[in-house]
């Protein structure tokens, strides 16, 4: 019995996390459907930016926007302000005075959260494109340009950039990217390949605004919108071009509550949109979701009993004893990534593949916990680097 609980637990671990890669990177083969870019269109872009209390980061924010290389007669750039406190409206007052393109306030009385916000900016742009960026953003110069290519296809409705890391004088940390985001990033490829991928970054998403549709209040915007693009015959593909800076600077703490809530808000999302994970009427894409989605939120649980029957077997020998010491080294790797984050240094991948393994699986946990408790997650706290 416990044999076969450590086996299936194991086929399950390796279908999640290496065999739906190899499965999607066989069909991206087998049958690609490459975007047709173009960099000679020019629609008109309206920028959208939720904030709260970002008096520290607005600013540096908007000139960042107000710097693209874009045409500025083709944008705009639309803020919400969610009932702060701390002095941001009159610094994007202040910015407006002076920009090159429209920059428009409005405030948010009473808070009601990131969507809700969205959706009331919606209402106000003017753009054939709606961009999403958060208050605490910094795109490349080129970002906007190589987001807005990809609508040169018509079957395109939804575009999600790559974002990298990068030191205090804004240079990138190797490549930029950590190795766990350089597997999210293939898959990210290898989805665009079938069709559409199924997870984005939201710091740097585009979409046609004539598919936008308002979203409830407690819906995650990053995750919901682009299934409802997905839902009305859309593809959503990745633009590695587009680049979002992130600081390499980050808090495990922190961290770990704010993967909590977006994991426990996407829980809901699939809940929402558990129609797209209908094969005979969605076929890959609903196979998309369940493996990398669906599945991959719900990987604590194979990753937990995997763990209990190693123990149980370490004494048995062989691969349940080599299985069980490479957990304890997994484990091990995992605390001491997560105390070199806390002190502010540069992890190795040996370090950092088994801390955001274990983060993603124990927030997952936590999130499933509060999601079958019935909890939502409503007023939005903006991501810090």
């Amino acid at each position: 019995m416990m044999q076969y609980l450590f086996w299936a637990s194991f086929v399950l671990l390796f279908y999640i996390y290496f065999g739906y890669p190899l499965v999607i990177k066989a069909l991206a083969y087998a049958r690609p459907k490459p975007v047709k870019r173009s960099n000679s269109d020019h629609p008109t872009v309206s920028i959208l930016i939720a904030a709260y209390n970002e008096a520290g980061d607005i600013e540096a924010t908007l000139r960042n926007k107000l710097a693209l290389d874009y045409p500025t007669n083709k944008l705009e750039i639309l803020v919400v302000s969610d009932e702060s406190d701390d002095g941001t409206d009159s610094i994007v007052n202040s910015v407006a005075r002076d920009a090159e393109c429209p920059v428009r306030l409005f405030r948010q009385v009473p808070r009601q959260g990131k969507t809700a916000g969205l959706n009331l900016l919606k209402e106000q742009a003017v753009g054939e494109i709606l961009a999403f960026s958060d208050a605490n953003s910094q795109w490349d110069a080129k970002a906007l340009r190589h987001l807005v290519s990809n609508f040169s296809d018509p079957d395109v409705g939804y575009v999600t950039g790559k974002m990298v890391y990068v030191n205090s004088d804004g240079s990138l940390v190797g490549d930029g990217c950590s190795a766990y985001m350089k597997y999210e990033n293939w898959l990210r490829h290898q989805e665009t390949a079938v069709g559409s991928v199924v997870g984005v970054d939201g710091g740097i998403d585009a979409m046609r605004k004539a598919l936008y549709q308002p979203l409830n209040a407690d819906q995650l915007p990053d995750f919901v919108q682009p299934l409802k693009v997905v839902e009305q015959g859309f593809r959503v593909v990745y633009e590695p071009s587009a680049l979002l800076k992130e600081d390499t600077n980050k808090d495990s703490g922190s961290e770990f509550s704010m993967r909590v809530r977006v994991s426990l808000r996407a829980l809901w999302a699939l809940s929402d949109m558990a129609h797209l994970m209908n094969p005979l009427r969605f076929g890959v894409f609903a196979f998309q979701m369940i493996s990398h989605k669906l599945m991959r939120y719900l990987a604590f649980i194979p990753l937990a009993t995997f763990t209990l029957a190693a123990l149980l077997l370490v004494f048995e020998g062989g691969i349940y004893t080599a299985s069980f010491i490479g957990l304890v080294a997994m484990y091990v790797f995992g605390w001491l990534g997560a105390n070199s984050i806390d002190a502010g240094n540069k992890s190795s991948a040996l370090y950092s593949i088994p801390y955001y393994f274990l983060l993603l699986n124990l927030t997952s946990y936590k999130a499933t916990v509060a999601f079958l408790r019935g909890e939502k997650k409503v007023i939005w706290k903006p991501r810090k680097g």
